[in-house]
């Protein structure tokens, strides 16, 4: 009998446990999942090659590319390339901030101190660039040196600051793939920069569609026919743009990944 007794008590626990249960789970707001992230890349340009950016825009727009132009000594540039800029800013690039005089930011800061650099090569380069209507957000360091007392003081003035990676390492352990942070990395696709290969640039642009990443990649000029270092070939540029084509990803500028949740 004692046993019979025991066992309705149980089972009574039971489903009290699971009303209980069942009116909490429907009760609980649900956490909505995060939105995938279209796959693709940002292509930024760093320094101050105006007129090539504008002619390879004219080779490229027939990607519907999208680009970043990260503009250095722009106290430097003459009437004709604040108008390619503007004109690029029109087609739907972004123009960042490259510092003013493209100064090694963390030995000048090492010198001089951290208000010296944003008051000397920050402030004038945003003034000059707001003066020209040029829409400034984000910005690239010179030489991608950097430090993170640096990056506290430019996260003031700048949406998202990039530096830059290197090595060849397999995808998945380089840092060039867009982590929501308002840090990011980019690695060079120059033909002079370290480990530049368009096997590896292929692997990370693989990487990049299977796992629904966003690449981050930097050159300086582009040209048809290398000459010097710091420059990029058109025709590695074509390769990216039609591989992001024909795989569906996305143009990302700099600042759309500070959109990006």
């Amino acid at each position: 009998m004692q046993s019979n007794t025991n066992k309705k008590k149980f089972k009574f626990i039971l489903l009290c446990t699971f009303f209980l249960f069942s009116c909490q789970n429907k009760n609980t707001p649900q956490k909505s999942k995060p939105k995938e992230i279209n796959p693709g890349v940002v292509i930024s340009f760093d320094d101050a090659s105006i007129n090539e950016w504008f002619q390879a825009d004219k080779i490229l727009r027939q990607y519907s590319w999208k680009a970043t132009f990260c503009v250095s000594k722009i106290n430097t540039l003459n009437r004709s390339e604040i108008k390619k800029l503007l004109d690029l800013q029109k087609e739907g690039h972004e123009i960042a901030g490259h510092s003013l005089n493209h100064f090694d930011a963390p030995k000048f800061v090492a010198k001089n101190e951290i208000d010296a650099y944003i008051d000397q090569e920050i402030n004038p380069m945003l003034a000059v660039m707001h003066f020209y209507s040029l829409k400034v957000t984000s910005f690239a360091y010179p030489f991608g040196f950097r430090n993170s007392a640096i990056d506290i003081a430019l996260l003031k003035k700048f949406k998202i600051i990039r530096g830059t990676t290197y090595g060849a390492e397999d995808p998945f352990f380089q840092n060039c793939y867009f982590n929501h942070s308002k840090l990011v990395f980019a690695i060079g696709i120059d033909t002079d920069h370290p480990n530049f290969s368009v096997p590896y640039l292929i692997k990370l642009l693989d990487y990049a569609k299977r796992k629904h990443k966003i690449l981050l990649l930097f050159g300086h000029k582009p040209v048809k026919k290398i000459t010097a270092n710091y420059q990029t070939k058109i025709e590695t540029l074509q390769l990216i743009c039609n591989y992001v084509k024909q795989h569906n990803m996305t143009f990302y500028s700099l600042s759309d990944l500070n959109n990006l949740k």
